[in-house]
């Protein structure tokens, strides 16, 4: 058994970016611990507090629970950072929240945000995923992986940010459907046809990222590092 970390943003960001790999991963009876640091609710009001608790806050955070609920999840912690207003929080503060998670939930395998997005808070958390995993005598951490998240990754132009080439595939031919199931618990989230952020795209866009390695569905990932503490031959 494995324990697996996803370190998001904002409620839905984990589900759109590897939602059908973490089936894949309880299939595969790993532990798959999710953690949420951005709220997700008060960049849309005009007073924008730090730390809000609000109805819908509460109901977001609802759907959080059933989302991972339907995929599997072994759990789920929802920090309080301002939503899109993480750049306002020292980065320390952030790298000492996920460096508390990843000593209770000792992971070797962790999935975040690429570093490119568009969105302020996915950035934020990159690199504090990235400074909390360095490779320092002791740290558990096999894997990163970063995972593309749409209405956000593909927004960004390639001039301003490095630009999402995946370099790793999880097959979800099996688990796109649970993936989907998830999403609509995050109706609220979700947007109509053509946005990035509807169900169709998103079914689309793991049908194109499956064909483009010969699969009926992927999620696509870039691998930032992989250690082999066993080579088997």
């Amino acid at each position: 058994m494995t324990s697996v970390a996803v370190i998001a943003a904002h409620p839905d960001d984990e589900i759109l970016g590897c939602g059908g790999t973490i089936v894949r991963h309880r299939q595969a009876e790993d532990d798959v611990h999710v953690l949420i640091l951005a709220e997700g609710v008060t960049s849309r009001d005009d007073k924008r507090d730090r730390y809000v608790r609000s109805k819908e806050l509460s109901a977001l955070g609802d759907a959080a629970h059933k989302a991972n609920e339907i995929v599997g999840s072994t759990s789920l912690t929802i920090f309080g950072f301002p939503d899109n207003r993480m750049d306002s929080v020292d980065l320390l503060e952030i790298v000492k929240t996920v460096e508390s998670f990843l000593v209770e939930k000792n992971p070797s395998i962790v999935y975040t945000h690429h570093t490119g997005d568009l969105n302020i808070d996915h950035r934020c958390v990159h690199n504090a995923v990235v400074t909390a995993c360095r490779p320092i005598p002791g740290n558990v951490v096999d894997q990163l992986l970063f995972f593309e998240v749409p209405s956000s990754t593909e927004w960004q132009v390639c001039s301003s940010e490095t630009p999402f080439v995946p370099s790793w595939f999880v097959d979800i031919g099996g688990t796109l459907h649970t993936k989907r199931e998830a999403l609509k618990a995050y109706a609220s989230e979700m947007r109509e046809w053509p946005h990035p952020r509807s169900l169709d795209a998103v079914t689309q866009l793991a049908r194109w990222r499956g064909a483009t390695v010969g699969v009926e569905a992927a999620e696509a990932f870039i691998l930032g590092r992989m250690i082999r503490r066993k080579l088997e031959l």
